[in-house]
């Protein structure tokens, strides 16, 4: 009961500022061509797939991520505070414009979402839905839906269907204290993480990509 007045309260609190956060949000994230996108995308597609949905499960899929939230990792990338040599590659060429054109394209893909672990789910759907209050954990929901859509206003990324190899590879990159960039939610993950065994990051990674809805 306690671990449910928790959530709650963190919902609650999560869509007030998400809400105080649209007018800005709107103003500050400049919209790409989606049209124009698709030719500049064409060389991701090597390791995210043509439709952003990659087959490789060690790179992540991008179809239907939201679209600022790309653009802001490829300017990380270039300027190194996220660290990754091959991105740092392909992002150093990338004029801001290209950034958000290739946002926008790969936002207007359909994820395609696969199959979690039946045995997993119901320990991951336990933290999903209701977090940890004992452990002070809060409901992965609360910032990435109750679908895994995340929430653009705020950067909260979509989740929704993404590889469980990729989820449970940057969960654990995030519980080794992993943060990207300077915004006041950067260390946010790496908060949560510290908290969670492998099995239940393994359990979460495996509900996430058989997550459906936005």
């Amino acid at each position: 009961m306690r671990a449910r007045l928790l959530a709650g309260l963190v919902i609650s609190l999560f869509a007030s500022s998400a809400w105080a956060a649209e007018e800005h949000a709107a103003a500050s994230f400049p919209v790409g061509d989606a049209e124009a996108g698709a030719g500049k995308a064409a060389v991701c597609g090597a390791c995210h797939g043509l439709d952003g949905n990659s087959t490789d499960p060690q790179y992540p899929k991008l179809a239907g991520q939201h679209a600022a939230y790309i653009s802001h990792h490829l300017e990380l990338y270039k300027s190194g505070e996220r660290e990754n040599a091959i991105m740092a590659g392909f992002a150093t060429v990338l004029s801001s414009e290209d950034m958000h054109d290739i946002g926008a394209y790969f936002a207007t893909q359909t994820v395609q979402t696969g199959v979690a672990d039946e045995s997993m789910v119901a320990k991951a759907e336990a933290l999903y839905r209701g977090g940890d209050a004992a452990r002070g954990i809060p409901a992965c929901m609360a910032c990435h839906g109750p679908g895994g859509g995340g929430n653009p206003l705020v950067s909260y990324p979509s989740l929704s269907g993404q590889h469980a190899n990729y989820s449970a590879d940057m969960l654990r990159r995030f519980r080794d204290g992993a943060a990207f960039g300077s915004s006041p939610n950067a260390a946010v993950m790496a908060g949560v993480a510290k908290q969670l065994t492998d099995e239940e990051i393994d359990a979460l990674a495996s509900y996430l990509e058989g997550l459906h809805g936005r």
